[in-house]
């Protein structure tokens, strides 16, 4: 039987707070679970006990197994050391940057995106969502195993980068991107869900893209879900280099 201050401990990780306090985050569902598992995440404790279970999920039907893990070095520090990221993370490699979305269900879909599309690194600025949240974990489906999420200062990141790498985001002033070059490396910005990228980060981009709705001119919807707009964008990327 689970104790009262395993419990309490293991509803503290709902939170930011407790996770950096305790250095641990919550993963459920056999899937996510092995992903971790598999990936070399240290578990901290294993549940498969249904009714020990339920008193610890966050989930309205809760699964089979429920994991305690250890929170990877990328998810605890801050990065400082720009030269050192550019050439394991950035250089030669297609990245994303997510300048501010909070979503939790965004987030996750985006880490799922990204592991589809062989997307090993996202940099998130430090207003984006917190990537080991319950949600988010449960919505990346056990994609958060392979994809290394990098919170810092995207605006210093940026300004490190060598002047000619290409930067791009879709913009409302942004080039059809189906009849724009892509390179096969770059990083791609997206923005918050209802103020986009900032103006700061905006003035760094290099390459502004536009996904053109259909038919032209014709009246439909205002924007696009960032995550749905990430897969575009990282599906015309990809199929370029086929």
């Amino acid at each position: 039987m689970i104790s009262k201050n395993k419990i309490k401990l293991i509803r503290s990780l709902e939170t930011k707070k407790g996770r950096e306090k305790t250095g641990l985050f919550v993963a459920e569902g056999p899937k996510i679970v092995a992903d971790l598992l598999h990936n070399n995440f240290v578990a901290e404790e294993l549940f498969e006990e249904i009714e020990d279970i339920k008193k610890i999920s966050f989930l309205q039907h809760p699964q089979s197994t429920l994991g305690i893990f250890h929170l990877p070095k990328e998810g605890r520090s801050r990065i400082a050391d720009y030269t050192n990221i550019f050439n394991k993370h950035i250089d030669n490699k297609l990245t994303l940057t997510l300048d501010g979305v909070q979503d939790p269900g965004n987030l996750g879909t985006i880490i799922r995106i990204a592991d589809w599309f062989g997307i090993e690194n996202i940099f998130c600025s430090h207003e984006t969502a917190d990537c080991w949240s319950p949600k988010v974990v449960q919505a990346t489906m056990g994609s958060i195993a392979r994809v290394k999420l990098h919170y810092t200062d995207l605006n210093e990141l940026i300004m490190s980068l060598p002047n000619s790498y290409p930067i791009y985001a879709t913009l409302l002033d942004g080039s059809d991107i189906y009849k724009q070059e892509l390179t096969p490396h770059g990083m791609i910005v997206m923005g918050n869900e209802g103020k986009g990228i900032s103006s700061q980060l905006r003035s760094k981009i290099n390459r502004k893209l536009l996904i053109p709705n259909f038919p032209p001119k014709h009246k439909t919807a205002e924007s696009l879900n960032v995550a749905i707009a990430t897969s575009i964008v990282c599906a015309e990327f990809r199929r370029r280099q086929i």
